[in-house]
């Protein structure tokens, strides 16, 4: 089994650094480490240019989701069996390629840790697009499941992934395709996930396979903020595209009218406009991408 490592980095060169010197000590190595770098303004391209990878320089930042794709793309044009995703703020343990390495499923995720040892998975157990007063979808994770890994069974079903040591087959790529680059940034490995799964792939965190975060995870993000535009884009896009019933798939009008309600005491104006413009652009999304690798 050929092996490629798909990296998305932007302007985080300390932080790639360090990641990068992790990969070098994977026993076995892979067979390929591409790094795309999303216009990086800081001195990345020295840092991709004193290690042994394959650098692509986006000159426009094509946010994660775009990254991921191209990184994807280039893989499966090479010709690799498996390809492996991860953000530059992770580093795995030595050993952790060959543990993956060892399973035969088509889409495998490394379990995270933080700098402390602590578990700090939290891909969804659960990810509910079947009841609309479920109003985040992901009800369990790994994280709030089990108190620490030893606790963990060898293999854990997973509903859902991030791109932070999510590794797939050859054959899901001809499957399903690439991932969205519409989504720019977040919920796009949740898109990815979904399709595998709905195309026949189920996904599995391999306890053994540890992956070690150098930041400490936080998911919250300034609403009001150009973020929050994605972040409620992307959420209602996900329900157009994969709620189970015509009341999921209306959730996102909810929230909206929710949020706006409530913006004079929330994130004001800024929250409301973001949430109104991302129900109306998420409308847009609805169409499955094509399953195309082209």
């Amino acid at each position: 089994m050929s092996v490629a490592i798909v990296v998305v980095t932007h302007n985080r060169a300390d932080l790639l650094e360090t990641m990068l010197a992790g990969l070098a000590r994977l026993q076995p190595a892979a067979d390929s480490v591409i790094v795309v770098d999303n216009a990086s303004s800081d001195r990345t391209p020295e840092v991709l240019a004193a290690a042994d990878v394959q650098a692509i320089r986006s000159e426009d930042n094509l946010g994660g989701a775009g990254g991921f794709r191209l990184g994807v793309r280039t893989a499966y044009e090479q010709g690799f069996d498996r390809i492996w995703l991860m953000d530059d703020d992770v580093v795995p343990a030595p050993d952790c390629l060959g543990v993956l390495l060892e399973r035969e499923e088509d889409c495998l995720m490394a379990v995270r840790e933080d700098a402390h040892g602590r578990l700090a998975e939290y891909a969804a157990t659960r990810f509910d697009l079947t009841r609309p007063w479920a109003i985040k979808p992901k009800t369990a994770s790994i994280v709030d499941t089990y108190p620490d890994r030893a606790a963990m069974p060898a293999t854990v079903p997973l509903e859902n992934v991030a791109f932070e040591g999510f590794m797939v087959s050859r054959r899901v790529v001809e499957r399903i395709g690439l991932p969205d680059d519409s989504f720019f940034i977040f919920y796009d490995d949740c898109d990815y996930a979904l399709r595998a799964r709905r195309a026949g792939f189920p996904i599995v965190a391999v306890r053994d396979a540890v992956l070690v975060r150098q930041l400490d995870f936080d998911q919250q993000h300034d609403l009001a903020g150009w973020k929050g535009y994605y972040m409620y884009r992307n959420l209602f896009a996900v329900h157009h595209r994969y709620g189970e019933n015509a009341l999921v798939r209306l959730k996102p009008l909810l929230i909206m009218l929710v949020v706006v309600l409530l913006s004079p005491v929330r994130g004001g104006r800024a929250e409301a406009h973001n949430v109104i413009r991302a129900h109306r652009d998420a409308r847009q999304m609805r169409s499955l991408p094509s399953p195309s690798v082209d």
